[in-house]
């Protein structure tokens, strides 16, 4: 295994901004090419630090996960990836936190639409 000449740089916090010196390096390990889309980025272009695996997805703020894409292209793929955790978030809210538990205490008892309340097990109405 080849060893790098360059330690990886790795973000203190996920909102640290990444260093020119490494803007730099992740441009030229790319070839100056957009990873999203190949198409080359020359200067002038408005160009981004892409996070291969999203941070909300689970990636980390740190060299080897950083690309360069086109910031039209970065845009698209940012707007899909919150999407995708927006579902995870509703999934997640949605199986745990159920459904609203019955006002009564006690599952023996039901509630009609007319008010009154029932004994499930002798069909007796308990309340008016």
């Amino acid at each position: 295994m080849a060893m790098r000449s360059v330690e990886e740089w790795i973000g203190r916090t996920d909102d640290q901004k990444v260093p020119d010196r490494v803007r730099i390096r992740v441009l030229d390990r790319y070839d100056h090419k957009c990873y999203l889309t190949g198409q080359p980025i020359r200067p002038g272009d408005a160009w981004e630090i892409e996070h291969i695996q999203a941070l909300i997805l689970g990636g980390e703020h740190r060299e080897n996960n950083l690309a360069p894409a086109l910031a039209a292209a970065h845009k698209v793929k940012t707007a899909a990836e919150m999407k995708v955790k927006a579902k995870i978030a509703r999934v997640a809210k949605k199986s745990f936190i159920g459904k609203k538990k019955s006002s009564l205490s006690n599952p023996r008892f039901k509630k009609l639409m007319n008010g009154d309340v029932v004994d499930r097990r002798t069909g007796e109405i308990v309340s008016r």
